[in-house]
């Protein structure tokens, strides 16, 4: 955040002319950037919320102007919120929206806390089952994350091994996806193969934006140290030293997934995620993922999370969409 944006916060100056401002004083131990959001994010979602009142924030003071209620249950509201900041060294949207509503966000523990990502964003393992992903991975070399859309499966396994390539227990960082939209369509598509296949792996851009800088970014793109790429380019490779991904292995075959698990080589962990209600394979064809859940039930080494709509931590209505196809 810019020091002009965080030193000076005003919203409808002609609001509330005439009455006396109450002033509410952050704690000196209370860090302004994670309170006051990227941009102001966070004051501006709360004058949203609040639209009754007008607030004036300069620093560690915020001048709060409102009828006498409407001021002291705000200042309430604040109190909770700086708390939790200063507790949990974070505050998103979501954690301010649960405290308007006057439910307790869930505290994060040193323990769930995976990495600081980008402008000291905590990554965090928020559910029992993201918790349980983190556990598993420190004593199991190959895991398959199972679960719905926005149980936070793949964000997860990549802050694992942002966090093993920071930590210096892996080199590299393999990320794949398979292209099932391809085919013979990739042909038609404009542009260079990295211009086609790029849309296809663009969520995995997105989490690794959220946990590295952008210049450090590009940096381990260009010299391999991460590296995004289809199922197909894993082919006759021998994956060493690194935390390899294989994302929405529901839509691979048999024969892929069998292929992309033999390319496991020394001081490798593996991470197969995947949502066995969203198939996107012809009718006939049987998912890789489907199957290799059936070949390795037995093996020992491999460890199973199965993630539901109670790991949902994207937008409150991913969960009730979720729920009314369930119904369906």
């Amino acid at each position: 955040m810019n020091k002009k944006s965080n030193n000076s916060i005003q919203e409808n100056p002609t609001f509330g002319e005439g009455r006396d401002a109450a002033v509410f004083s952050l704690s000196e131990h209370t860090d302004i950037t994670i309170f006051y959001g990227v941009n102001n994010s966070n004051i501006l979602l709360l004058k949203n919320l609040h639209p009754n009142i007008r607030i004036v924030a300069r620093g560690h003071l915020i001048k709060i102007y409102g009828t006498d209620a409407e001021v002291n249950a705000f200042k309430k509201i604040l109190g909770r919120i700086e708390l939790f900041a200063l507790n949990n060294n974070t505050l998103s949207h979501e954690n301010i929206i649960e405290i308007v509503k006057g439910n307790q966000p869930t505290e994060i523990t040193h323990d769930d806390l995976i990495l600081h990502g980008v402008n000291g964003k905590s990554i965090i393992a928020r559910t029992k089952n993201q918790q349980k992903l983190v556990k598993e991975f420190e004593t199991n070399d190959l895991l398959f994350a199972i679960g719905p859309a926005g149980s936070g499966k793949t964000y997860t396994a990549i802050a694992l091994a942002v966090r093993a390539l920071k930590n210096r227990e892996k080199r590299k960082i393999i990320l794949s996806r398979p292209a099932v939209e391809a085919g013979e369509k990739l042909g038609f598509l404009p542009g260079d193969m990295k211009e086609k296949i790029d849309p296809y792996l663009q969520p995995l851009y997105d989490a690794l934006q959220d946990m590295l800088p952008n210049a450090k970014l590009r940096d381990y793109m260009e010299n391999g140290t991460i590296q995004i790429a289809p199922l197909a380019f894993m082919r006759g490779r021998t994956l060493s030293d690194a935390v390899v991904i294989l994302d929405e292995a529901q839509n691979s075959t048999p024969a892929q997934i069998k292929m992309f698990l033999t390319r496991m080589g020394l001081n490798t962990k593996m991470i197969i995620t995947g949502d066995i209600t969203q198939i996107d394979l012809p009718i006939r064809q049987k998912s890789g993922l489907i199957d290799a859940l059936e070949v390795l039930k037995n093996v020992k080494g491999i460890s199973k999370i199965e993630f539901n709509k109670g790991d949902i931590v994207r937008h409150r209505l991913v969960k009730r969409i979720v729920e009314a196809y369930e119904r369906k």
